[in-house]
């Protein structure tokens, strides 16, 4: 089979702009196709000959992972379907410690010989890397497990829903949007189902089967005296979910000053009634006065700043300069670490690590090294405690084991250090969105993603959003438009003051989240509760600089 990596939707309208390539592994299958699963007998036969193929090569260490990858796509316009892909990947990618260097090679040949074949490349390209390698691969030790599965906790497996009912709800939801006096509306539902298998000479044979769902809409209102125009996305995130995400109860509603937000599940139709009347109030809304405000950011806004400003800067790849070429490095350097002493941010800070978080994207069992996946600190108390690392780094932080945050986004990819679920931690005092407004005299509420830029270091930022209320004098007085905001991450997170608490703990998150040379494309997800932010620079992103 082919990769092939990317389809770019293509149509009329601004809103079209704001659509992501989709990436696309393999090739397309009949839907029926998509509810088939590999028996774990049969990979286990297929990872045992290359487990003995690449020792017998003289490999010392052997990880195979065998994985189908899934993906359902259906795309929508008005009243028109503009596009459905689905989409299968099968294929073996084995890695190899030999002379004390890695290697690496993928097929989608699953016979025995070519498998065999392949693991025998594997160990010639670590042979030829040792030769350039001035220290060999040091591996932190890892238990197997023998032989063990892991299941999304999924109700509804989206991809045994009929194709009828998402082209209806996706269809329904443009319409109510025209209803509501949008001029152009995009839908879309992504679904992945990933099914991996992993084996490797520390005696561990695992099977996992992922799940993840994303419906989103692209809203855009035109003003036809001006002929400028706003948009309004979707407040919905993805998750690592069934189709059942989009079966929300009154329980998942939560009420705010921008109308109705979701916590666990989501109501796309009523989303997009709200959104129309909303994009309709972004064109009559006032301007922004640049200075300085107070912010009250909202979990689907937050979601992304935490990505950027903590997920990345933790990295320790990034921290290392292994990334430097393509994506930059981090001012979380490993001196700051060492002190112990790094104020990140205020006191009320706690960011977390977490694999195992029931919903997230980023939730598995096993990491793509066979490290059973778990939580940890990455900033205690507003002071930067730890970073995320994998099993050949855990070392250069002191650490006795991986952390189990390693993934690839295929079979032919090589896994390496990927960003695990990093979160704000919900305050320990009763407080609600309410509460926070009512403290701020002279604010901005923010709601949902916009554009943002960040240094190479994610340390200078600038952040937009979806939504933007005024707050006066403990009160919403309506809404403003052409908002941004611009800070330094260790400034920022140390002008947090309050943050809500469990009750208002929602998780956002992104499906595109890339990495690497060559680029892959990992899902992660970011919790937090409403929190605010003190005297924060605002600009206005509609003037023009003198």
């Amino acid at each position: 089979m082919k990769r092939r990596k990317f389809i770019q939707l293509s149509g009329i309208g601004a809103a079209m702009a704001m659509i992501p390539a989709i990436p696309v592994w393999g090739n397309e299958i009949p839907i029926e196709k998509s509810l088939e699963y590999v028996d774990p007998a049969a990979k286990k036969i297929i990872a045992d000959v290359a487990l003995n193929a690449a020792r017998s090569k003289g490999a010392t260490y052997t990880d195979v992972r065998i994985g189908r990858y899934l993906n359902q796509y259906v795309v929508t316009r008005e009243d028109k379907v503009e596009n459905l892909v689905n989409t299968e990947s099968y294929g073996i990618g084995i890695r190899v410690i030999a002379n004390g260097s890695w290697g690496f090679a993928a097929t989608d040949k699953m016979d025995k010989d070519s498998i065999a074949k392949t693991a025998a490349l594997a160990v010639s390209i670590a042979k030829e890397n040792s030769r350039l390698q001035s220290e060999p691969v040091k591996l932190a030790a890892q238990k197997g497990y023998g032989e063990v599965s892991w299941k999304a906790p999924i109700e509804k497996n989206a991809f045994e829903v009929p194709i009828k009912e998402k082209v209806d709800l996706l269809l329904a939801v443009n319409d109510a949007a025209m209803k509501g006096g949008a001029d152009y509306v995009n839908s879309i539902m992504f679904m992945v189902n990933e099914q991996k298998y992993f084996a490797s000479t520390d005696n561990s044979y695992i099977d996992q089967d992922i799940h993840r769902i994303w419906p989103t809409f692209y809203i855009t209102k035109i003003d036809k005296a001006s002929g400028k125009y706003e948009t309004r996305n979707a407040l919905s995130s993805p998750m690592g979910m069934g189709y059942e995400y989009l079966d929300a109860g009154p329980q998942d509603k939560v009420k705010t000053p921008a109308g109705t937000l979701y916590k666990g599940r989501y109501d796309m139709l009523e989303d997009a009634r709200q959104g129309a009347a909303q994009v309709s109030e972004k064109i009559k809304a006032k301007s922004v006065e640049p200075g300085k405000y107070d912010l009250v950011l909202d979990p689907s806004h937050l979601s992304l700043t935490i990505h950027e400003s903590c997920g990345h800067p933790t990295e320790l790849d990034r921290v290392l300069g292994y990334e430097a070429n393509f994506a930059g490095t981090s001012f979380l350097t490993l001196d700051k670490w060492e002190t112990k002493k790094f104020e990140y941010g205020s006191n009320i800070v706690n960011m977390v690590a977490d694999k195992t978080q029931a919903g997230s994207l980023g939730a598995v069992g096993y990491d793509d090294e066979g490290v059973k996946c778990g939580k940890w600190d990455l900033v205690k108390d507003g002071i930067l405690v730890n970073y995320q690392a994998i099993r050949d780094q855990a070392h250069i932080i002191g650490l006795d084991a991986s952390q189990g945050c390693c993934y690839a986004d295929n079979w032919s990819s090589v896994q390496f250090q990927r960003m695990a679920n990093v979160s704000l931690e919900p305050g320990t005092k009763p407080l609600s969105i309410a509460d926070q407004i009512k403290n701020v005299k002279k604010g901005i509420y923010i709601v949902g993603e916009g554009s943002f830029s960040i240094d190479q270091q994610r340390y200078n930022f600038q952040f937009g959003g979806q939504l933007f209320y005024e707050i006066k004098d403990g009160k919403i007085a309506g809404m403003l438009k052409d908002v941004a905001y611009q800070a330094n991450t260790q400034e920022f997170w140390n002008s947090c003051v309050a943050i809500c608490d469990q009750s208002d703990y929602r998780l956002g998150g992104t499906f595109f989240d890339g990495k690497g040379q060559p680029g892959q494309s990992s899902a992660v997800s970011h919790g937090s509760s409403t929190t605010r932010f003190n005297g924060v620079n605002v600009i206005n992103t509609a003037r023009k600089i003198a």
